[in-house]
């Protein structure tokens, strides 16, 4: 049954479960994150985060990943001491958790489930969303298990790719016109942080 409660002040000071989250309706269109239990309004993506995103899948699409493993606006729990629901900007499933997701009624990967095998993050401006994206994001997606983790950066234009290795992420920035590295890619790619940047701006 849906748990419709409005205004969302009401239990923005509380700590919700997944459980509650999953349940919760304040009678808007509004988009949430649960960060730590709490509420956490999701402004209207820039273009320019959308047209990333956007390209990102096309581009993966082109490279023969089934269309039924590439997501945009896909919903993921993380792991922490609280509930938190992450949104990201793009992901690409494995198989498994293509499976998994198959026939349900909402798009967000539990924590029973695989993790994802892309998780990708456009930095929106702002040292919270640099914050939440750099360090957060990042700790949480390690412990998720997720194999790679992109950072996109259109204020600072580089990418940082972050490479899942005996349980921690190592990371690789790039920038210009220099090949992105990624088990996801073939050894022959010329992807680069200028062409994903470009994407975002190209009319």
């Amino acid at each position: 049954m849906t748990n419709l409660l409005s205004p969302p002040e009401q239990v923005s000071s509380r700590v919700m479960s997944l459980e509650a989250f999953l349940d919760y309706d304040d009678g808007t269109e509004t988009l949430y994150e649960l960060e730590n239990g709490k509420l956490r309004p999701m402004p209207s993506e820039s273009d320019t985060n959308q047209r990333i995103a956007i390209y990102l899948l096309v581009f993966f699409s082109q490279l023969g990943i089934p269309f039924y493993r590439l997501r945009v606006g896909m919903e993921l729990a993380v792991s922490g001491a609280r509930s938190t629901v992450r949104v990201p900007d793009f992901a690409i499933f494995t198989e498994e958790l293509a499976q998994a997701m198959k026939g349900k009624k909402r798009s967000i990967a539990m924590p029973e489930m695989p993790p994802p095998q892309l998780v990708v993050e456009v930095v929106s401006p702002g040292k919270d969303n640099e914050k939440r994206d750099y360090r957060y994001k990042r700790s949480q997606y390690q412990a998720r298990e997720i194999a790679e983790y992109w950072i996109v950066d259109p204020v600072q234009e580089k990418v940082t790719v972050l490479r899942l290795l005996d349980g921690l992420y190592e990371e690789e920035t790039f920038t210009g016109e220099r090949a992105i590295v990624s088990s996801l890619l073939p050894p022959d790619s010329s992807l680069s942080a200028a062409q994903i940047l470009q994407a975002g701006v190209e009319d």
